[in-house]
This record gives structure tokens, C-alpha cells and sequence, in this order.
């Protein structure tokens, strides 16, 4: 399993000239899988058939710096020759910079909807939703068209997803200055929101208080991450917004993993304030200390907090973790369907812990129904960002049967067959397991389900 993260050699490339680079000139022939380390490469491509944004020469100079300091090879490129079968395969990922109009022919556009369809990354920068209006594959991809914007002014962006690499390291809001897009739809339905406007703190919102402005998805076999953010030329001095433009970068060639499937109908049962533990419960020794950013650390054990107004009986519980320790030996866990109780040991004794710890026995490790059933660990490994890097987890109870999607892959299906285990009612809680272990949570959510037979022939749903 991995427990580092991946070290890789950076090399950025100059501009690229009818598929021609400086740096490395043989092809890959075809794209290496995700995950190869060593070897990622990013194609910048900012050409324009429309509004020229002067910002365009920081955007790519940022994006080289951002390689040269984190391990990925850059080119750049404004000739759209570049979008050739042969050429695109040796890249992760393709940014579109500012790019507008009709940028790309019949031939040019195929091969990369065929580049996307084996794997390859896109990363759309702001004006990227200005682009390529008649081709509906691209709409699809960017998850967006632009369709307006006010002037450039200050607004407060409310973060949605604090686990995904290109927003885990903000806050619950982020004040910036940029040009501000209204789109001709929203995407939330299609992508997984990452971040939107309060439409309130300023003015020329026409999204009706539903304002996404960066969102990720998987698409037609590749991965998709956009940013409404990047019109000024400060935006790529900005160290947040260059963290945030690494993120999706970095999630978009594989080399961390999150859950992009959209998400609705959650509700937070702990959502990073004091006010939300009003409900939850300490059982055992040991407790969880609030950070002013929302996260749940644990400490001291075995003990346990757990969600006390309401039992549950068919949910989706989702919920971000991370272990602190570099080895990945941080004990901790979820608790899913135990009686009210005091004394953790009755969680252990009448439910289901999916297990945290990276590094105990199969069945007692990352995604395990401890001491039940271990996950798929090819997959589960794939899935797993290292220690210091958010997970998500949903775990997906529907009568007895018990599903666990680690960063929205499934690693785990399990059905209970012991009636004093039954799934049917019961209590949601996380652990803190002893001294020597700290593990953070986070952006703790629910949503009820329908009650569905105990196993289902569906797979991945």
C-alpha cells in the first residue's frame, strides 16, 4: 500500500511546436497507467480564437513552477497541431489556459475525446468555459459554458469539499478578488462541487444563490477538474489559488485520489463548528480535541464519539479522515450499527468498525470490516492517499448488506449474517484508540436511503 507519497524527477519542457518538445522527444506510444511514478507530464494549451487574457503568460509560467517544485514535467503549447493520437499519449493531463472559441478541427477534437476516453486528465482555467461551444463532448468535460460576468471585484467562496487535494487546504470560505463567471448551466447534478459563490457578497451573480465555481467529475473514462478562478494575472501569485491550481493538477494525472461523483441530499451531522457536537457523545477514555479549522483530532483511548440524537437503519454515511503518523500506524475507525451505550466496547461487541489503521492484518487494515472481512486491497491500495492527505470514506449501509468506497472507489462489500449485529438500527461513531494515535476527521454527512433488499445485483452504485 502506498505510504509515502510519489517521488518524481521534474522536467519543464518549452513551448511545443506541431507535437515537437524540448526535453524528452521520444513518445510514450501509449499512455503509461495512473499511478507510474516518475513520469508525469502535463501539456499547458492556451490558444485563443477570442478574448486574449493577458494573464495567460503567468498561468503558464506558474504551471511550470508548479512541476518544477512538485515532480511533474510541463510543456506549453498555443498550436492546436499538438492534438494529434501520437502526441497527446505522453501527456497526464491537458490544461486548458484561458483557452476560447473554436480552438480545435473535427480531427483534433477526436483525438482527444479518444485521449480522454483511455485515461487522460483535463484541467480547465477559467476562460476554458469560453470554449468550443458546438462541440458537446467538450461541454460535458468542462461541466460548464460561460455566459456572463460582472466586473472584477472582491467575493467570498464557499468551500464544499475540504478533503479534495485542490481545496483541503482552505477553510470553510475563501475571500478573493477575480473576474466572477455566471455559466448557462450548473453542473452540480453531472459533477462533484468543490467550491461556489456566496452570491451575496457581491454583485452580478445570476445563478439564483447556486453558484458553483469549481467542480470535478469523472468523464467518459478520464477525470475532469475545473476552476472558475484565474482571470487576473494575481490570481498566479497567490499561494492558496496556486495550491489550488496544483491540486486538481495533481488529481487530474492520478497521483492523489478523491470522490468526484456528485453528491446531494447529504446532511452534516458534524460540520466543523462546536455548535454540531451538541449531539455527539464521548464513550470510554480519551477524547477529540476542535481545531479552528473544523477537524476532529483524536487522542488518548480506547473510547469512542458518537452521534447520539438518531439511530439509522438505510444511509450513506460520508465522512474525511487522515492519519498523522508517516508510517500509516494511526489506529482509529467508523462505527456503524451499535446500540446507545457508554461503554465503547458495546460498538465493538454489536456493530462494524471499517478500519483506518494502514498497517495491521488484511482484515484488520484500511477499508476492512475489522476482523470480518478485508478490503480489495489492489483496489483499496489504488484508492489510498498517503499519510498527511485527506481520505473520503462512504459507507453505504442498506439492510444487512454494508458497502465502503474509499475516495469513490468500492473496496469492500460485506453482508452481516449475525442477528446481534443486525444493520437495521443503529448508531454512527468514530474512535480514539490510544496515546500513540491521532487521526483527524472531518465534514462528517448522512443521507437516508430507501430500504432495499439485503444483497442487490447493482454493482458499484
Amino acid at each position: 500500500m502506498r505510504a509515502t507519497g510519489r517521488t518524481v524527477t521534474a522536467v519543464v519542457g518549452a513551448t511545443l511546436l506541431i507535437g515537437c518538445v524540448s526535453g524528452p522527444a521520444a513518445s510514450k506510444g501509449s499512455k503509461e497507467p495512473k499511478g507510474s511514478p516518475g513520469d508525469e507530464r502535463v501539456l499547458v494549451f492556451s490558444e485563443t480564437a477570442g478574448f486574449r487574457h493577458d494573464s495567460i503568460p503567468e498561468g503558464i509560467a506558474a504551471v511550470k513552477a508548479l512541476g518544477a517544485e512538485n515532480g511533474f514535467a510541463v510543456d506549453a503549447t498555443e498550436d492546436s497541431r499538438a492534438f494529434s493520437v501520437r502526441n497527446l499519449a505522453r501527456y497526464d493531463a491537458v490544461v486548458f489556459l484561458s483557452t476560447t472559441g473554436d480552438v480545435l478541427d473535427k480531427g483534433q477534437q477526436k483525438a482527444f475525446e479518444g485521449y480522454i476516453g483511455r485515461g487522460g486528465g483535463y484541467v480547465g482555467i477559467h476562460a476554458a468555459a469560453d470554449t468550443e461551444y458546438d462541440w458537446e463532448f467538450y461541454g460535458g468535460l468542462a461541466g460548464a459554458y460561460f455566459q456572463s460576468h460582472p466586473a472584477i471585484q472582491p467575493a467570498r467562496v464557499e468551500v464544499e469539499d475540504r478533503s479534495h487535494p485542490a481545496t483541503a487546504h482552505l477553510g470553510e470560505s475563501w475571500n478573493r478578488t477575480d473576474e466572477w463567471y455566471n455559466y448557462r448551466s450548473n453542473p452540480r447534478d453531472r459533477a462533484h462541487v468543490l467550491a461556489s459563490l456566496d452570491e451575496s457578497s457581491y454583485t452580478g451573480g445570476t445563478m439564483s444563490g447556486d453558484h458553483p465555481i469549481a467542480w470535478c467529475q469523472e468523464y467518459r473514462g478520464g477525470r475532469s477538474f475545473y476552476t472558475g478562478s484565474g482571470h487576473t494575472k494575481e490570481s498566479y501569485a497567490d499561494p492558496a489559488f496556486r495550491q489550488h491550481l496544483l491540486g486538481g493538477i495533481r488529481w487530474a494525472v492520478g497521483a492523489t485520489q478523491a470522490d468526484c461523483r456528485p453528491e446531494k441530499g447529504y446532511t452534516p451531522l458534524f460540520d466543523g463548528t462546536a455548535e454540531s457536537l451538541a449531539d455527539w457523545k464521548q464513550a470510554g477514555p480519551g477524547s477529540f480535541s476542535l481545531s479552528d479549522d473544523g477537524t476532529l483530532t483524536s487522542s488518548g483511548g480506547l473510547g469512542m464519539l458518537w452521534y447520539g440524537a438518531s439511530e439509522f437503519g438505510s444511509y450513506s454515511l460520508k465522512l474525511d479522515w487522515k492519519m498523522a503518523s508517516a508510517s500509516g500506524d494511526d489506529n482509529s475507525g467508523v462505527f456503524v450499527g451499535f446500540p446507545a451505550s457508554d461503554d465503547p466496547w458495546s460498538a465493538v461487541d454489536n456493530g462494524y468498525e471499517i478500519q483506518i489503521d494502514a498497517t495491521d492484518a488484511p482484515d484488520r487494515t484500511t477499508g476492512a470490516v475489522y476482523s470480518f472481512q478485508s478490503a480489495d486491497i489492489k483496489k483499496r491500495d489504488r484508492a489510498l492517499n498517503p499519510p498527511g492527505e485527506w481520505n473520503t470514506y462512504e459507507i453505504r449501509v442498506e439492510g444487512e448488506r454494508l458497502r465502503v468506497r474509499l475516495n469513490g472507489v468500492q473496496i469492500n462489500d460485506y453482508t452481516n449474517t449475525d442477528p446481534a449485529r443486525s444493520l437495521r438500527d443503529g448508531h454512527v461513531g468514530i474512535q480514539n484508540h490510544g496515546a500513540d494515535d491521532q487521526v483527524s476527521f472531518r465534514d462528517v454527512r448522512i443521507k437516508q436511503l430507501p430500504v432495499r433488499p439485503t444483497r442487490s445485483t447493482e454493482q458499484g452504485d
